[in-house]
């Protein structure tokens, strides 16, 4: 289910990271994440798509999935993915090839509270290098209430 996520997670370091204009080398890509989260009685689901449009592959990247909400302790997370603070996920996407390189990531978490909605803020953090000059699709801000229904990004 988790498809082409991989076991290593790599956080965004230096001057690549977040990077917005051209890279020496000329690399782009026009990375996408899109999906959806639910809240219900403590609980979090995170489904999430990372797409490549191209021109260029992406070896590597790194998408952030920042919470409102402090998540409750000692919860195992997927092998590409790890935590960065009681509110923050990070996890590799693995390599996405251009036009149509595809990585997948579900999570299931709880809440240390019972949040009666909550904020998530998706991004990409590290692109391994390769420059997006269209970051409006791959940072999301959703605001989700705990009904259990799935809001979409």
């Amino acid at each position: 289910m988790l498809g082409v996520v991989l076991a290593a997670v790599m956080v965004g370091v230096g001057s690549g990271a977040g990077a917005v204009g051209p890279v020496a080398g000329g690399s782009e890509a026009d990375l996408s994440h899109h999906g959806h989260v639910s809240l219900w009685d403590g609980k979090v689901g995170v489904w999430l798509v990372s797409e490549n449009h191209g021109p260029s592959d992406v070896s590597q990247a790194t998408v952030r999935l920042a919470f409102s909400e402090p998540m409750a302790g000692g919860q195992e997370l997927p092998p590409a993915c790890l935590w960065s603070s009681d509110r923050v996920v990070s996890c590799r996407t693995g390599a996405l090839r251009a036009a149509g390189g595809v990585g997948e990531l579900a999570l299931d978490l709880r809440t240390a509270a019972l949040p009666e909605e909550m904020t998530v803020e998706i991004a990409t953090v590290w692109r391994d290098g390769v420059s997006d000059r269209n970051s409006r699709n791959d940072r999301h801000r959703v605001l989700v209430l705990a009904t259990g229904d799935p809001y979409v990004f």
